[in-house]
């Protein structure tokens, strides 16, 4: 199913809006965040990084080198790295007042927490669905998406997909997912009665979604088109703990932030070991 613009989108400008649709569906849509000549430089700066060094960001090495994702793996906190051009824009753009303003609206007062960027070349697998904070273990609320879209994402090229209303559920632990749908091995089923909606993106649109929100995406079937997008993720201020990994925190201002680490086995039990999302 694919989103209309009725079901998912809101203006920033409208914080009541937001706050609402966040409430009750945990997922919302704001159109045109960045505009084109932005959306060229981050699309041009990370496809310069994979192919001239995608070792520099620490690359997770978690497919098989004969997958299309070997080439094009998914790269991991770039705000971290101030000395490459990615590193810079990650770091402008995690605290960018166009961004924030939506996030506060949202959650109150936040600080960054993470920073991705995904490829998604054509043929690559999708993302089986999960929860975020499954990983980032953001107490006592949760963390929130900011999912920025490169390229135009549809259902062809693996666009992302959302349970809309999921996000009232608890964190659990993820069962074994389809190696053949998913790079990534958990797997989170939709609550009963509910449905994924498959997203539709422009260039510069940003889709905000809560910690507990049951999202993924599907293969991209297409043979020229990639699926890139920025991905950052925020806490709020009154956090008191977050999984060790994603710190240290980045306030608006750009300091450099730490609270409690986060302790425990998370829902899958005392052995589990928090990994990065």
């Amino acid at each position: 199913m694919t989103a209309t613009h009725h079901e998912l989108a809101v203006p920033a400008d409208d914080p009541v809006a937001l706050r609402q649709r966040y409430a009750r569906d945990g997922v919302l849509q704001v159109d045109n965040v960045l505009g084109p000549d932005e959306i060229d430089e981050i699309r041009s700066a990370f496809m310069h990084q994979v192919q001239a060094d995608r070792e520099a960001l620490g690359a997770i090495q978690e497919v098989a080198e004969g997958d299309i994702l070997a080439r094009y793996p998914r790269f991991m906190q770039p705000h971290r790295r101030p000395d490459l051009l990615v590193g810079q824009i990650a770091r402008r753009l995690i605290t960018d007042p166009r961004i924030l303003e939506v996030v506060t609206a949202l959650i109150g007062p936040a600080y960054g927490a993470q920073s991705m960027f995904y490829f998604k070349p054509p043929t690559a697998r999708g993302q089986a669905m999960h929860q975020d904070n499954y990983f980032l273990r953001s107490h006592p609320e949760t963390c929130l998406a900011a999912w920025i879209a490169v390229d135009r994402c549809d259902a062809a090229n693996g666009g992302l997909a959302v349970v809309p209303g999921s996000h009232t559920m608890e964190v659990v632990c993820p069962e074994e997912a389809d190696a053949e749908e998913s790079f990534t091995r958990g797997l989170v089923r939709p609550p009963a009665g509910m449905s994924a909606v498959q997203t539709d993106m422009q260039p510069g649109d940003v889709l905000f979604f809560h910690g507990s929100a049951v999202h993924g995406s599907l293969p991209n079937t297409t043979t020229d088109r990639f699926r890139r997008s920025l991905i950052f993720h925020y806490v709020p201020q009154a956090s008191t703990e977050i999984s060790k990994g994603y710190m240290p925190l980045i306030a608006p201002d750009g300091q450099e932030i730490r609270i409690g680490e986060a302790h425990g086995g998370g829902p899958c039990g005392d052995g589990w070991e928090g990994a990065m999302h």
